[in-house]
């Protein structure tokens, strides 16, 4: 019989959260508080960092936390890349702007633009649309509390069914950073940004609001681009059971696309834009508004129900080849009710929940003019709908042994009506079922480390963009993506020394992949038969030194290392080739000295010691390189914080990422070249 209790999430497991973020791992240890439902600084409806690094050590995979510390304190933090540098498995390296190649474990791989196969989330409501795509530049880091990396099927619990997991932006509410805060950066290319924020907290009301304006030439020709950004939320304490609170998102950005460039001028001249992209003056403008809101009611001792929902609408005005120009509205949601008690006297945590999303889309597409809307071309309206459903369970069978077991049903529709009939009628509809188990473990070996395994199920039907491409008519027959991944690893600390490790390997059938079936040149989201993805995920922070010139300082060595081991297995064509996209090997490292009155410099590198293929046949090839940078920072004790960051400081030319093809060579424009030298500066004041 389940009953549930008041009693701490477990205070053992707790303390496994002290090595948990590097920015933490820096610093001595300190106690864990105890997990409670409030939250951040009394918040039912959020988590601060430490309370979302204890809960996430619960689960039974690799898992982490960004603090905003990480963030905060540097200059030109713009893409994801920035925010997640340390974070193996996660491969987000910058293209041009604020645009970024995701993947995570190898999801979406066959994605060149926009974004497949990671859920994105703001304060845990969906930020994607209903078919799973989504766009990075929604995310401000600068209005980042913490960032929530859940790696593949960690994301099981959150209703998440792709391959790569969820990233989940925490924003701040007027309890966790009451006042004012102002912030200004410069540096290279034309880089400006310009912030405000402020929060404050009174009785059962709380609010927080930030405000942010960039501005940048680019280092690429032709790679422009400027936004405005909003982000708030009001916090209403309806008793100290109930937390409702209320969002507001507004983003409009505007970017010129330099384009993709052959190996050679990527590497002999790396700021040159694409002449097809200066021609028809490629550009991808994004204008959106989001409202949502999250309550969380303690029903009782032992017992929360949390639920969520957003509308989302998005207006994308993209000059390419064609001019897009698309009219989106999405409303997602969540609900999840958490049940911790007993089970046969032993401690036992039951979730049930589920997720929905549903999107309505308007696609036209023009004669590209130089950058103005032509003739019409092509019309639709598209549907997306994806619902999951969720049970998972986990009995601790020891006090240090928790088994986690649970189910995930989904279903998802996707259709499109062609409305431009004069070329034929594209229209089309098919639906997805699927059911993902999930078995795991984890074990608090000591009070210091765990170790952790898991058997998890994934499914990832195709999106709108896979089923209506934009080089063929038709609505194309794809299979959902399969996976069934295991993972094994450990997370600890031991003295000055915390680590993360984790190994997997993915069996895959149907992973969307781009192929030439007629052997034109002409690249299609198709289902391969048979991938593996597998690998290995390694982080760790060591306190090489303390009290070296000044009582108190700190010399500490942090790294993160990847290895990407992805290959077709078996395939009719390319037997067992690696799959293009992402190197086999990423390290970046950094060596931070700390000193007591608030300052540090942090030397660093980044290395790929054998450049990413860029097709199915892998015969494009990126270069190997190695990036030295160099951050400084100094905290004052009145709340004024200057810092200052070089990047690329010897000026390697190097290929940052690639659009993939199914077969390249050396005349196909496939690469995207990497940022040059780089200096940003700037300060902030809290008060």
């Amino acid at each position: 019989m389940f009953r549930p209790h008041a009693g701490p999430l477990g205070a053992a497991l707790l303390a496994a959260a002290l090595p948990l973020s590097p920015a933490l791992a820096q610093q001595s240890p300190v106690p864990i508080p105890e997990v409670t439902v409030s939250g951040a600084a009394g918040a039912l409806t959020t988590r601060d960092t430490l309370e979302a690094e204890a809960a996430l050590r619960q689960l039974p995979g690799n898992v982490s936390v960004v603090p905003a510390e990480e963030i905060r304190l540097r200059a030109g933090v713009t893409t994801l890349r920035d925010v997640l540098e340390f974070e193996p498995g996660v491969f987000a390296q910058p293209k041009w702007g604020e645009d970024t190649r995701l993947s995570i474990r190898g999801s979406g791989l066959a994605r060149n633009n926009h974004l497949r196969g990671v859920q994105l989330t703001q304060d845990g409501i969906p930020l994607n649309q209903a078919d799973g795509a989504g766009d990075f530049q929604e995310l401000d880091p600068l209005t980042l509390d913490h960032m929530e990396v859940y790696r593949g099927g960690n994301a099981f619990g959150l209703g998440a069914a792709t391959l790569g997991g969820v990233l989940n932006a925490v924003t701040p509410t007027g309890r966790s950073a009451p006042g004012a805060l102002l912030r200004g950066e410069a540096g290279s290319y034309g880089f400006l940004r310009g912030q405000a924020a402020y929060g404050v907290a009174a009785g059962a009301f709380d609010a927080w609001a930030s405000f942010s304006a960039l501005s940048q030439e680019g280092f690429r020709d032709h790679s422009n681009g400027n936004s405005r950004r909003f982000n708030g939320n009001i916090g209403w304490r309806i008793k100290e059971d109930v937390e409702t609170r209320f969002y507001y998102g507004y983003n409009n950005i505007e970017q010129r696309i330099p384009g993709t460039l052959t190996r050679a001028l990527a590497l002999s001249d790396p700021r040159r834009a694409a002449a097809a992209n200066l021609s028809l003056d490629y550009q991808r403008n994004i204008e959106s508004n989001r409202v949502g809101n999250r309550t969380t009611w303690r029903i009782a001792p032992g017992v929360a129900l949390e639920t969520g929902v957003s509308f989302v609408h998005r207006e994308l005005d993209h000059p390419i080849f064609q001019y897009l120009d698309q009219r989106t509205d999405d409303v997602n949601g969540f609900a999840r009710l958490t049940l911790e008690g007993t089970a046969a006297g032993m401690r036992n945590v039951g979730v049930i929940g589920g997720t929905f999303g549903l999107g309505t889309y308007d696609s036209r597409r023009y004669v590209n003019n130089a950058g103005h809307a032509g003739r019409l071309t092509y019309a639709s309206t598209d549907r997306a709908r994806t619902n999951t459903v969720i049970l998972q369970d986990t009995l601790y069978v020891l006090p240090t042994l928790g088994v986690v077991a649970g189910i995930q049903l989904g279903e998802a529709y996707r259709a499109s009506r062609d409305k431009f009939l004069s070329d034929g009628d594209s229209s089309g509809s098919t639906t997805y079922r699927y059911a993902n188990p999930r078995l795991g473990a984890v074990w608090e070996v000591t009070p210091e480390w765990q170790a952790f395994a898991n058997l998890t199920w994934a499914t990832e039907p195709p999106t709108i963009s896979d089923l209506t491409p934009l080089a063929s008519t038709g609505f194309a027959s794809l299979r959902a993506q399969r996976a069934r991944t295991l993972e094994i690893g450990t997370r600890g600390r031991s003295g000055d020394l915390g680590w993360e490790l984790a190994a997997y390997r993915s069996w895959i059938r149907d992973e969307i992949q781009l192929f030439d079936p007629n052997g034109t040149g002409a690249s299609f989201a198709l289902n391969a038969d048979r991938t593996i993805h597998q690998g290995i995920e390694a982080a760790g922070s060591w306190v090489a030194r303390r009290n070296t010139l000044a009582e108190g300082d700190s010399l500490t060595l942090r790294g993160a290392y990847t290895l990407n081991d992805f290959r077709f297995d078996g395939d009719a064509r390319y037997g067992s080739n690696e799959l293009p996209g992402v190197p086999r090997h990423l390290l970046r490292a950094e060596l931070r000295y700390r000193h007591p009155a608030g300052a540090s410099i942090a030397p660093n590198l980044e290395w790929v010691p054998r450049g990413l293929f860029a097709d199915n046949a892998n015969t494009l090839q990126g270069n190997s390189y190695a990036l030295l940078g160099l951050r400084g920072d100094w905290a004052f004790r009145n709340g004024l914080s200057v810092f200052v960051e070089g990047r690329n400081l010897t000026d390697k030319r190097y290929i940052s990422s690639a659009a993939i093809a199914p077969v390249a060579s050396p005349a196909s424009a496939v690469f995207e070249p990497g940022f040059g030298r780089s200096v940003y500066g700037g300060m902030q004041f809290r008060f």
